[in-house]
């Protein structure tokens, strides 16, 4: 047989769940709702996907999703994995979203399907572009290598000028960060053109270079059309700059795919509009599945949420986001998990103890701005409170001779 790779669902159906599966298998490969010519079994044997697994789970009395049997007695949730040919589709990251998340979310016999992971094919691995920099090429580029990489967001988020961007930049990197971002809001409105709005921040970061030999990464916002995409790349890297940003969701993977393949720098990843994909428990996507896409495409760096967020995502799914972000895919020994969303210093041993290690980007907006002693000493609280939890020890205890730190406490509440 051809050599094939799975997809794992969780589904909800009022039928049995081996003919939902089956259904599912036919909808996604070679088979359709009616006989047509040149449906062989030979084709079939060679095309058509397979359950290789059915695992029964709860059952409920009213369906999840609109659309199917609203007078079933009942709905079965299981687990299923489905086997698809590797011919059908080579190598091909758009067309394995297709396959894997393509119209078996519209399928009636369903009152819900969500895809909860990939088994990558390994022939991606060397197809596909990957990762240019990852965790340790980040890591050099920014020479951070013993903790976090500490970093924030432009904010407001809309509505600063060049210049007022290039002030706050040099707030920021006086203060002692490792990294800034635009937000996902800006790219290159008329209040803040693109060209400018480098041109401003790359004079106070190359200056502060100068001064200091400190490197600080900002992530430019590049999102757009492809060629756009590409030529801001280009300005950014031009003017000195080590990073670029873009709205995973609203390129999709074609424009990842191009923009990585024209990259020489590292490719930050946002997933806004990641809520509309998973909120709903029995719909859309887990991350697992999700991010597998954008590192094959070659994203670097990948939003995880964070613990005790502003957002609704439980502390649980943040973790096991972010663990698959670090864990080795073909071609790909891991990329670099961005937390962020209402972070302090207070979810710094939490995130410490879940992830078990300090490959990880923590961003804090206000967590940083909004410090008594305004952004240096929001910088000094974070790494502070990281200092503490990589000891093993209270934030309580570390803030007795860390004044950045127990200001924070005082302003932010203490998390322990």
């Amino acid at each position: 047989m051809a050599e094939r790779f799975t997809a794992t669902y969780r589904i909800e159906t009022p039928e049995s769940p081996q003919a939902a599966a089956e259904a599912m298998a036919g909808e996604q490969s070679a088979s359709t709702f009616v006989d047509v010519p040149g449906q062989t079994d030979d084709l079939q044997r060679r095309h058509g996907a397979t359950v290789v697994d059915v695992t029964e789970l709860e059952t409920t009395t009213e369906p999840t999703l609109p659309g199917v049997d609203a007078d079933a007695d009942e709905y079965t949730r299981a687990t299923v994995q489905i086997g698809y040919p590797l011919d059908n589709l080579g190598v091909s990251v758009p067309q394995l979203r297709t396959t894997v998340a393509g119209n078996v979310f519209e399928m009636q016999p369903l009152s819900g399907v969500r895809l909860m992971d990939i088994d990558v094919p390994a022939a991606y691995g060397s197809a596909c572009p990957t990762p240019q920099f990852g965790i340790s090429g980040t890591r050099d580029l920014i020479d951070v290598h013993d903790r976090p990489i500490v970093g924030t967001i432009v904010k407001p988020s809309v509505g600063l000028s060049p210049g007022e961007t290039a002030s706050l930049v040099e707030t920021l990197v006086e203060a002692g960060v490792d990294f800034i971002k635009d937000d996902e809001l800006i790219a290159d409105p008329p209040y803040s053109r693109f060209e400018e709005r480098v041109e401003a921040v790359m004079s106070v970061i190359n200056e502060h270079e100068s001064e200091t030999g400190k490197r600080v990464m900002y992530a430019f916002n590049v999102t757009g059309d492809v060629d756009e995409m590409r030529r801001r790349h280009d300005v950014v890297r031009d003017a000195g700059g080590s990073c670029v940003m873009v709205s995973l969701n609203s390129v999709g993977l074609a424009g990842v795919l191009a923009l990585r393949r024209h990259s020489d720098l590292p490719i930050h990843g946002h997933r806004n509009g990641w809520g509309a994909l998973s909120r709903c428990p029995s719909l859309g996507f887990e991350y697992t599945a999700y991010q597998k896409l954008w590192r094959l495409a070659g994203v670097d760096h990948l939003h995880v949420n964070g613990i005790r967020n502003k957002f609704t995502e439980s502390d649980e799914s943040v973790v096991a986001s972010a663990r698959a972000v670090q864990r080795p895919i073909p071609g790909d020994d891991g990329a670099l998990p961005v937390f962020s969303s209402g972070q302090w210093a207070g979810q710094a041993h939490d995130t410490y103890e879940a992830l078990g290690n300090v490959d990880l980007m923590y961003l804090a907006g206000g967590g940083i701005m909004g410090h008594p002693d305004g952004p240096a000493g929001g910088v000094d609280a974070l790494k502070q409170g990281w200092e503490a939890a990589m000891a093993g020890v209270s934030l309580a205890e570390y803030a007795t001779d860390h004044a950045a730190l127990r200001r924070s406490m005082e302003a932010f509440g203490d998390d322990e």
